[in-house]
């Protein structure tokens, strides 16, 4: 299991606490016994004080317009509808220089971040290089980033 792997596997188990959060804060509001008025005051209730965070220790405050949409959401598709959707950024970088990098660690497995950077503005100018740190990032998530 690389580095990414673990990561996104961390994310996945983070989205999945989230939405038990969400699933037991909206939790009075799912009677079915209550009429639609009764249920906003629930809703209301719930929006006016904060509540301990999926961490279980910060403060999160809820808009009441948040908390409707996690109630309708939760009727409509249960546990899965609360779970976060990921992030959809895309990189800044381009693959290619992304690839250069790696590639030029691995031709080499002693070069460090420092000495690929420094390649790589040779090639691409100074301005378009990326930081060492960057680089670093890139190398940790495919595992070169250990000694041979």
């Amino acid at each position: 299991m690389t580095a990414a792997d673990r990561e996104a596997a961390a994310r996945r188990a983070r989205a999945q606490e989230i939405a038990l959060w969400r699933w037991t804060l909206v939790e009075p509001a799912m009677d079915p016994a209550l009429t639609a008025r009764q249920r906003g005051q629930v809703v209301r209730d719930l929006a006016s004080r904060e509540h301990a965070g999926p961490d279980g220790r910060r403060m999160a405050a809820v808009s009441r317009r948040t908390l409707d949409r996690w109630v309708i959401a939760r009727r409509d598709g249960g546990f899965d509808a609360l779970v976060p959707c990921p992030r959809q950024c895309a990189p800044r970088t381009d693959p290619e220089v992304v690839g250069l990098a790696v590639g030029l660690k691995m031709e080499n497995p002693q070069r460090t971040a420092a000495q690929v950077r420094q390649v790589l503005a040779a090639r691409l100018g100074w301005a378009q290089a990326p930081s060492e740190r960057a680089i670093q990032r890139w190398l940790a998530a495919r595992e070169l980033n250990t000694r041979p």
